[in-house]
């Protein structure tokens, strides 16, 4: 049991616990050795060094060099601001803005929502490093009573997400099944290099295509279904469809698009949300968009897939497409994270232009500089680029228009058009709101707001104090919005470190030695794991300890937060390690903290440290003094 494999898709995701209150010690070091014995140190090892944590993070992240570290964008919190520092020289990642920081075996694992388990095997799979399975030839069945705990997994949904694109690929192969298909294609000028690259395939017209095929590998019905390839009546979900495979940004199979082939339902439909796929917030083409897209800075943003990959076909290479949904927040926070320029192309119509100027606002609220372009003559960006080719695309984006000169115009179109007041409230208020929206996030210098409303009054008649007074309210109403949605997010991770002057002296020993690891051997004899009583400190030391004793002062923090599964044990031993390197005078520190600890600590007494759930128990005694800690709160 202890011994199964991470690429056995049976594995229970492990449970970190809260490690800031009180623990069981006991638990946490069976549960190391229980790690122990799933990864050991060699094999942990290997996959770290074979997944440079700039490289990881890159593909989730656009970082830019700042002295001796890279910086990007947080993506545990909404930044705007580089907040996460990266190191190439000790293999962590750092966020001084919400907290989060560890290797790069934690940072997969924050990203994707992955167990320590799934976290180490994602890597592995990206790293080419084949893990044996112990317990089971099949990589789909279901053997054990814990299935239920891992029906979700990640990893699992991927791996047959992965399955059935290849499955529909060799349906569109197939010489009969797929030649329609592959006429349809060839009649739209798709090239059989991009049929291979974005991974096209073909789900045959049948109801229970891809569940006989699965019977053979004994891949659950259960497993199919909770990756959206079947419905709960145990028919496939794709019929009759080409399907276009949805990948994330490191190329992981994430869903489908399908697109009908005989008229049958919608023309397009894509797989249901799962612990995978969310439409609000994934982008067709990212993978092959992103490093084109940091490269430029700027992103270019289409509807569909056939005009993602004809654009790529031509040679534009940073374009991405929705998913058939409504430019999301989502999807705005994820090109912010690779890009600072966006170019929206929308459909002329009614809906597409509808569609567009609400995109305007998400990307305006993200601090995103957007700008917008049409397709002329009514064709979709697929024909066009066909039609007029890179060039005339090219010269689509270079004439694009800015979101604010784009909002002014239509303001005036709509004021001249309308003949009810009421609508021309209306066009006001929705220009109001665009500018209040920029101004909130900085996107309109302050300087340019007195012409704006001058040019404003002068348009509806209305006097300008009237006008900036409105404006300052929408602002306002922005900024509560703003702080409402993000709050939560923003909240900085808390660790409990426990109260006064022995519980410092604990945190103070660490932030030494995970800086100078060779000062251990001067006062292993003076202190020991028992010394500490704050629970996340204790388990700091243990891990800490341990490393020491067997690698001696070469013991490198990577491989210190290699040791623990727990995404908070984790953040907690990077911001120990980085506050310790902040002081320095490391040697004074150390003897400084041992003296606390030598005259605290006496004959066995129980020390009351108070975390955050003594709080109330030391208001109820809070008449009784105690002479360890008297005068330290």
């Amino acid at each position: 049991m202890i011994k199964q494999s991470l690429s056995n898709w049976n594995g229970a995701p492990a449970d970190s616990g809260h490690l800031g209150g009180e623990t069981d010690t006991r638990f946490f070091l069976l549960l190391w050795i229980y790690m122990a014995g799933m990864f050991d140190n060699r094999v942990r090892l290997e996959i770290q060094q074979a997944n440079d944590i700039v490289d990881v993070i890159s593909e989730h992240v656009s970082l830019k060099k700042k002295g001796h570290e890279m910086v990007g964008l947080c993506p545990f919190h909404d930044d705007h601001k580089p907040s996460m520092n990266v190191s190439s020289v000790k293999q962590i990642f750092k966020c001084f803005a919400c907290g989060a920081g560890g290797d790069v075996i934690k940072f997969v694992q924050m990203r994707e929502n992955l167990s320590y388990p799934q976290a180490l095997e994602r890597l592995a799979q990206r790293a080419g490093i084949k893990l044996e399975r112990s317990r089971s030839n099949n990589a789909y069945s279901k053997n054990t009573a814990q299935d239920k705990q891992s029906e979700v997994d990640p990893n699992r949904l991927a791996k047959v997400n992965n399955w059935a694109a290849e499955h529909f690929r060799k349906n569109l192969q197939d010489k009969n099944k797929g030649k329609l298909v592959r006429d349809y294609l060839s009649q739209r000028q798709i090239s059989p290099e991009s049929i291979d690259k974005w991974r096209l395939g073909l789900a045959a017209d049948s109801t229970n295509d891809l569940i006989e095929a699965s019977k053979p590998l004994k891949i659950p019905t259960k497993l199919l279904e909770l990756a959206g390839l079947i419905t709960r009546q145990n028919s496939d979900k794709f019929i009759n469809r080409l399907m276009f495979t949805i990948t994330d940004v490191t190329g992981r199979v994430i869903g489908f698009g399908g697109r009908t082939l005989d008229g049958t339902g919608a023309k397009y439909i894509n797989s249901p949300a799962t612990v995978l796929f969310d439409k609000s917030n994934s982008m067709y083409g990212l993978e092959q968009a992103r490093h084109e897209m940091v490269s430029t800075g700027t992103a270019v943003i289409v509807e569909g897939y056939t005009d993602c990959i004809m654009a790529h076909q031509a040679g534009c290479q940073n374009v991405v497409a929705t998913l058939g949904t409504s430019f999301t927040s989502g999807h705005g926070r994820i090109l912010r994270r690779y890009v600072r320029k966006v170019v929206l192309i929308f459909d002329s119509d009614t809906a597409g232009v509808e569609a567009a100027n609400r995109a305007l606002d998400v990307c305006l609220s993200q601090k995103i500089d957007i700008k917008i372009a049409s397709v002329p003559e009514g064709k979709d960006p697929c024909d066009f680029i066909l039609a007029a080719g890179k060039e005339g695309f090219d010269e689509i984006l270079e004439n694009a228009t800015d979101v604010f000169q784009y909002k002014w115009d239509r303001l005036k179109e709509k004021f001249e058009k309308e003949d009810t007041i009421s609508g021309k409230k209306l066009a006001i208020e929705e220009y109001l709101q665009a500018l209040a929206i920029g101004f909130q996030a900085g996107n309109v210098p302050v300087i340019e707001s007195g012409l704006i409303v001058n040019q404003i009054s002068k348009i509806i008649g209305i006097d300008t104090d009237k006008v900036r007074s409105e404006l300052r309210k929408r602002i306002k109403q922005a900024a509560n919005s703003r702080n409402y949605d993000t709050n939560e997010q923003n909240r900085p991770v808390t660790i409990d470190y426990g109260r006064g002057r022995y519980a410092a002296a604990q945190k103070e020993i660490l932030e030494v030695l995970l800086n100078q690891p060779g000062l251990y051997e001067s006062v292993k004899q003076k202190i020991s794991v028992e010394f500490f009583d704050v629970p996340i400190l204790k388990q700091v030391a243990n891990i800490l300890f341990e490393a020491i004793m067997e690698a001696g002062e070469n013991v490198f923090l990577k491989d210190i937060i290699a040791q623990t599964e727990s995404v908070e044990l984790s953040t907690c031993i990077t911001e120990l390690s980085e506050k310790g390197e902040e002081k320095g005078n490391f040697e004074i520190r150390l003897a400084d903290a041992i003296n606390i600890l030598e005259k605290t600590y006496d004959d066995n007494e129980n020390i009351p440290i108070e975390t955050s759930d003594d709080k109330l128990l030391r208001y109820k005694n809070r008449g009784t003094t105690n002479r360890h800690t008297a005068g330290m709160y």
